[in-house]
């Protein structure tokens, strides 16, 4: 990072992200590197992404309570352009299925303000991730660097579409919710690749996890209802 923050406010956050991460447990959360990851990334910048860039020296995170009663909790919060960054629950869970390996190649849909891009990038994933909202993607191709994640490829466009200049992908990861399985996507994956989307159209969406057998032969699971922004298509304008 190419700012700083002072020791106190250093100590208060990641006494809030221990808290969390031992909310994630009770939740069912298992796999050590996801709570690793989560444990470490400070989940308060990516809400507030507009001060990191416009005064990225220094920042007095403890003059804004807003940050300390909301970024450590596990609950989705609005960044803008209608999106919101996911529970902390709902990142460690989707990632989770994932089943990451140091190295894998992993299509994201829905970059947002990269706090899940920033998850796969600390547990060693190459990341490629798409957003369809220009207000989101211009502050978080910004943004991402400044924190230190220069290696993520990131593009503005539809998910649906997946992204074949780079395919195949070991993993899918879908941060919205879609009506229906995309075929490009699937079309996109590794034999043995995982793709993992969240499912409906309601209030709620059902999360499934799919594993491709072969180019004709897919498996899929499904685990529970979560709460997603609709996946979108075409360029927002």
């Amino acid at each position: 990072m190419d700012f700083s923050i002072s020791r106190n406010d250093e100590l208060l956050f990641e006494g809030k992200r221990k808290r969390l991460v031992e909310q994630l447990k009770e939740k069912g959360i298992t796999n050590q590197a996801v709570l690793n990851a989560i444990l470490k990334i400070p989940r308060h910048f990516f809400l507030d992404q507009d001060t990191i860039l416009q005064k990225p020296q220094h920042i007095k995170l403890i003059e804004r309570p807003a940050l300390l009663e909301h970024a450590y909790s596990d609950k989705a919060l609005k960044i803008g352009a209608g999106q919101t960054i996911s529970h902390p629950f709902t990142v460690a869970f989707q990632t989770e299925k994932l089943n990451i390996q140091k190295g894998d190649k992993v299509l994201e849909i829905g970059t947002g303000c990269g706090y899940q891009t920033a998850v796969l990038l600390e547990m060693g994933a190459k990341v490629y991730s798409i957003e369809r909202q220009k207000e989101l993607f211009d502050k978080t191709k910004l943004f991402l660097p400044k924190m230190g994640y220069q290696l993520a490829k990131l593009m503005y466009g539809d998910g649906y579409k997946g992204w074949p200049q780079y395919a195949p992908f070991d993993k899918i990861i879908v941060t919205a919710a879609a009506p229906y399985i995309p075929q490009d996507l699937l079309a996109q994956l590794v034999i043995g690749g995982i793709l993992v989307i969240p499912l409906g159209e309601g209030e709620e969406q059902v999360m499934n996890v799919i594993v491709k057998k072969t180019d004709k032969e897919f498996e899929k699971q499904s685990f529970g209802k979560f709460k997603f922004v609709p996946m979108l298509q075409n360029k927002a304008s």
